[in-house]
Formats: structure tokens, sequence, C-alpha cells
């Protein structure tokens, strides 16, 4: 294998090491989602035991919505996961196609396919999330305004 060869396995390995470096700071924000709603849940199953009546209502609503959540973001996280452990697998097939002389084209696009699907879903649910955390708000400014009144 020449050097020329060698560099140029290096310039096609770029794309997946960059998406592994994004997604992993994905990964980073969504498990700090994840930590914060579990935080919330535990103080409102405490709040839970202590409530009765329509605030006892409010606060299940409240954890009803806290365990979507926590579905929606193990699910991103988990495609967020496999998408960089497909890249990392393209890496390595990129090197070893080169080394061991064989065509793998389309294992590459494959691999570079299932990387970015694990990608969408990841962010699809990370959004629906994001739109449930704003459902919770709604919920909560709702019940803050009530008792003001």
């Amino acid at each position: 294998m020449l050097l020329t060869d060698l560099v140029s396995i290096l310039q096609a390995a770029v794309s997946p090491v960059v998406l592994i470096s994004g997604v992993g700071l994905l990964i980073l924000s969504m498990t700090n989602r994840l930590a914060r709603v579990v935080d919330r849940s535990r103080q409102l199953g405490g709040a839970r035991r202590g409530n009765t009546g329509s605030e006892r209502t409010t606060v299940e609503a409240q954890l009803s919505i806290l365990v979507r959540r926590a579905r929606l973001l193990r699910r991103a996280i988990r495609s967020s996961t496999w998408c960089v452990l497909m890249a990392a697998v393209l890496v390595i097939e990129l090197f070893l196609s080169a080394f061991l002389q064989f065509d793998g084209t389309l294992i590459s696009a494959l691999l570079f396919v299932s990387c970015l699907l694990f990608l969408i879903v990841a962010l699809v649910s990370f959004l629906q999330d994001i739109n449930l955390s704003l459902v919770a708000l709604d919920l909560e400014l709702e019940v803050s305004g009530r008792s003001d009144a």
C-alpha cells in the first residue's frame, strides 16, 4: 500500500469521525436532559405522596409526561449510540477494505446510510422530548396561574 492510498483512506474516514464527534455532543445533551427528567420525577414523586385531590391529579399528569419524556430520551440516546457505533464500524471497514484490497463501496454506503437513519430517529425523538417538555411547562404555568388567583 502506498502513502497516497493511505491519505485517500484517511480523507474518506474524516466524515464518519466528524459524525462521531458531533453525535457524541448530542448524546451528552440528551443524557443531561434525561438526568433532569429523573431528578424532577423524584421531586414530584415525593410531592405526590403529600398531596390529595386536584393537586395530586396535577402531579400525576406531570409524572406521566416525565415518563413519556424519559422513554423518548432513552430511544434518542440508544439511536445516537447506534449511529456512533455504525460510524466506528464504517471507519474500520474503510481501512480493512484498503488493506485487504476488496471493494467495500456497497458496505460503506450501507453503513453510512444506517448512521444517518439512526441519527434521524434520535433527532425526531429528541424533538418530541422538547415538545413534551413544553407541554409540561404549560401545565405547570396553568397550575401556578390558578393558585395566584
